[in-house]
């Protein structure tokens, strides 16, 4: 049976985008990206590119009406514009009102609370100065309610002497979680109800820059907690009836607990490996859920791992990578460059992912793909 492909409008046109867009090519889907940056990653390879703000009303609405799905590839849009264009009839996934809650961070975490997720305890207060009602509370983490991304709007807060370190405007102060493992599970889900998830990941984060940076599939866990994982995400994903993909970060504790962290209503960093590590990637499934297409087998082929590739501190400027060839050499070593033109301390600039028959030999191999390589100007 004929089913006509929709047009697809993505709020932003940074990495995601480009990979979206990489995937979109397989299936002919015409997308067209609006981002602020001129010289975005996707502004030579989508259909039609628009320079403008995904934050402001009228562009975001404008830009709307010309496409029969509207998509994001960055949370921090304008809600308005897209309840607006939902109105219309227009198909806006995730929806506008899921946004609005993963928005911000305080009603992100009392959905999880209100409806029996299991989360680390939290107290909402309106600035730092509150933490100093609740020293009993630390360690703790103060996340900004509103704005935080990439890491950004995290501070750790150990005791009464850090408080200076926290935020001024409204925020989370969330308990410190002795974790084992940090982990992530990426879930799908149509507008048919059809629900698949990804493998678990295992994540390494930068010890000061909250930025994931290193991964590895599939996580080294129990079957039970593998279980547990995944039935958390596809609960939530059900419990939401989001439309697209939604990236679930956990945390493992000592006592075999899985926790939510946070969520992501878009293709995620944890999940760029499935590019080549899985039989259908984060990317295309997010294309056949938001068309509401069947989803696609989301079994690994193989051991894999990925690492981001930042801005080496102490450069900005053109951007050039040094050790390129060297890693290219390598058998089972894939690197995705974003396209970025100028690169600054710890920008992400692409990704590696590693192919390999086991846990040690990605290990190895990532270990090889961190000495060689170096993004500098």
């Amino acid at each position: 049976m004929y089913r006509a492909l929709p047009k697809i409008g993505l709020l932003g046109g940074g990495q995601l985008g480009r990979m979206l867009l990489q995937a979109a090519i397989d299936l002919d889907f015409e997308i067209a990206c609006l981002d602020p940056d001129a010289e975005a990653p996707c502004h030579s390879l989508a259909h039609t590119f628009v320079h403008g703000s995904f934050q402001d009303f009228d562009t975001v609405f404008a830009f709307g009406l010309n496409h029969d799905v509207i998509s994001i590839e960055i949370e921090h849009v304008n809600i308005e514009a897209l309840e607006a264009l939902e109105k219309l009839g227009k198909k806006v996934f995730p929806q506008p009102h899921i946004l609005r809650m993963i928005q911000d961070k305080r009603l992100q975490k009392q959905f999880f609370k209100d409806h029996g997720f299991p989360t680390a305890d939290f107290i909402l207060i309106e600035s730092a100065e509150e933490i100093a009602q609740h020293l009993d509370f630390l360690p703790a983490f103060h996340k900004l309610g509103k704005g935080g991304y990439d890491g950004r709007g995290v501070q750790s807060i150990k005791n009464a002497t850090d408080i200076s370190l926290g935020f001024k405007e409204p925020g989370l102060l969330e308990k410190a979680v002795p974790f084992v493992k940090e982990l992530a599970v990426i879930v799908a889900r149509n507008e048919m109800g059809q629900i698949t998830a990804f493998p678990t990941v295992e994540m390494v984060f930068h010890p000061t820059h909250n930025l994931v940076e290193f991964l590895i599939s599939p996580a080294e866990i129990s079957s039970e907690t593998e279980e547990k994982a995944v039935y958390l995400a596809k609960s939530l994903i059900e419990s939401l009836e989001l439309v697209g993909i939604l990236a679930v970060e956990l945390f493992l504790t000592a006592e075999g607990e899985v926790l939510i962290n946070e969520i992501a209503p878009r293709p995620h960093n944890s999940g760029h490996h499935t590019i080549r590590a899985n039989a259908t990637s984060q990317y295309e499934q997010h294309l056949r859920a938001i068309s509401g297409l069947p989803l696609g087998d989301t079994r690994s082929t193989c051991f894999s791992g990925m690492l981001n590739l930042l801005g080496e501190a102490g450069f900005t400027g053109p951007v050039k990578y040094e050790g390129l060839s060297d890693i290219l050499a390598i058998d089972g070593v894939y690197p995705f460059l974003y396209g970025k033109k100028i690169t600054k301390a710890f920008r992400k600039m692409g990704h590696v992912t590693i192919l390999g028959d086991s846990r040690g030999e990605i290990e190895q191999k990532a270990e090889q793909v961190r000495n060689l390589i170096r993004v500098i100007s």
